[in-house]
């Protein structure tokens, strides 16, 4: 069988196997997000040392005290009591602690309300420019403010910087009440859009995550609110990532620290008791955007510096490769009683995947297809799977498809083929 030139390069060894194709297994797919075909296996525990070895070869500090969170390249200690590390762009799970607990969210939840916020401005019912009336209740809403004036109108493009640069929970309430008649009733367009978007641990009772019984979103959930915010609405993200904000002749920072160092470009914090000191911020370096999501953390200096350290690690210990692009020739299947003797196996999709650093010395990609193919053959049907394995990871499977149909022999041409004098042979 014919080597795969693609394969040579990035110094792998691609077999044939002659097996029938069992499906995609191991393998997660970045699909809900629309986005190429992508993967990482789930995390699998390796001894402590292994993890102390990759944190110091990728110069990553010291943990703190702290327990072990799941990676796939082995245990990683994080303070945080809730953490999730995921990349945007394949959907692949870098780490992975406690991250679809239920916990309390804090201002995290304003990532949901600004979704909200930002499709009734993507849909022309809601305009930056339009003004929206301060009730008291908006008015007297307690916790982080943007302070809001009583009785007069607001710019909802205003009240946007209020919520996610001051993370006022007034601003909130103003858009909330404008948008729906009533917190309450936006809050049912919260719970009701939730599972629409892949949110599995979540329920809402407020638009601002001040505590409140039966109110609470899973590190994962968060995640996810991260993804479509970025993915969906790229023409309303640069306010996560604006470093300050004056309304009402107060300035306020952002209060997400990594953003503020320009190590992130967005999102959001949070605090209560309950839930600690939380954080989501994205990055994207090198064209790979990593998302990371924690929560549990003790005070603002230690949320800010395990934010900083765990998305520097993940960085520096993880990148994308793009294996085959969509259409490329993989491999050639012998067909049987087929008008030629063989079928060109394609990849249906862009393969791109996050891969530990240095996993072309590690890995090891073959094919695997039923052998031969039998005719006749449609161009673009299922036909196997390219199987990548490497240490510590479950075998992943990505399908592949017939590059080309091939008709099935007539009769002379299949009768002259079971004497061995045809093209099956």
């Amino acid at each position: 069988m014919t080597a795969v030139t693609k394969a040579e390069q990035l110094g792998t060894n691609v077999r044939t196997r002659r097996s029938l194709f069992g499906g995609v297994a191991g393998f997660a797919a970045c699909a809900s997000f629309g986005g190429p075909l992508s993967a990482l296996a789930r995390p699998h525990h390796h001894a402590a040392a292994h993890a102390k070895a990759a944190a110091a070869a990728s110069d990553v500090p010291a943990a703190p005290v702290g327990t072990p969170a799941n990676t796939p390249i082995g245990p990683f200690d994080t303070v945080a009591r809730w953490a999730y590390i995921v990349d945007s762009s394949t959907g692949a799970v870098l780490l992975d602690k406690s991250a679809d607990e239920r916990m309390a969210p804090s201002s995290l939840t304003k990532m949901m309300t600004a979704y909200i916020v930002f499709g009734m401005l993507a849909t022309g019912r809601l305009h930056l420019e339009q003004g929206l009336p301060v009730s008291e209740k908006a008015w007297r809403t307690q916790g982080s403010k943007m302070f809001v004036p009583l009785g007069e109108s607001v710019l909802v493009s205003e009240l946007i910087q209020g919520m996610v640069i001051q993370s006022g929970n007034d601003a909130c309430v103003v858009l909330a009440e404008g948008i729906a008649g009533s917190e309450e009733r936006f809050v049912a367009m919260m719970n009701e859009e939730a599972p629409k978007i892949g949110l599995t641990n979540s329920h809402f009772m407020n638009v601002t995550g001040l505590p409140a019984e039966g109110h609470y979103m899973s590190a994962h959930d968060v995640a996810t609110v991260a993804m479509h915010l970025i993915r969906d609405f790229p023409q309303y993200y640069h306010f996560f990532g604006e470093t300050e904000f004056t309304f009402n002749k107060i300035r306020q920072g952002n209060r997400n620290v990594l953003v503020d160092k320009g190590l992130a470009d967005g999102l959001k914090t949070g605090h209560t008791d309950a839930g600690g000191f939380g954080l989501c911020a994205s990055s994207s370096r090198n064209g790979n955007r990593v998302i990371v999501v924690i929560n549990g953390t003790a005070s603002s200096n230690e949320r800010a510096h395990e934010g900083e350290r765990l998305m520097s690690w993940a960085f520096a210990n993880f990148e994308n490769a793009t294996l085959f692009r969509k259409g490329q020739v993989v491999d050639h299947a012998p067909v049987w009683m087929g008008e030629h003797k063989a079928v060109p196996l394609v990849a249906g999709a862009d393969i791109v995947m996050t891969m530990p650093v240095g996993w072309q010395q590690r890995s090891h990609i073959a094919v695997d297809y039923a052998s031969p193919v039998i005719a006749p053959v449609v161009e673009g049907q299922a036909c196997g799977a390219i199987v990548i394995s490497a240490p510590g990871m479950g075998d992943i499977r990505v399908p592949l498809q017939a590059g080309a149909s091939v008709a099935k022999l007539g009769l002379v041409g299949r009768a002259m083929a079971r004497l061995g004098h045809g093209p099956a042979n």
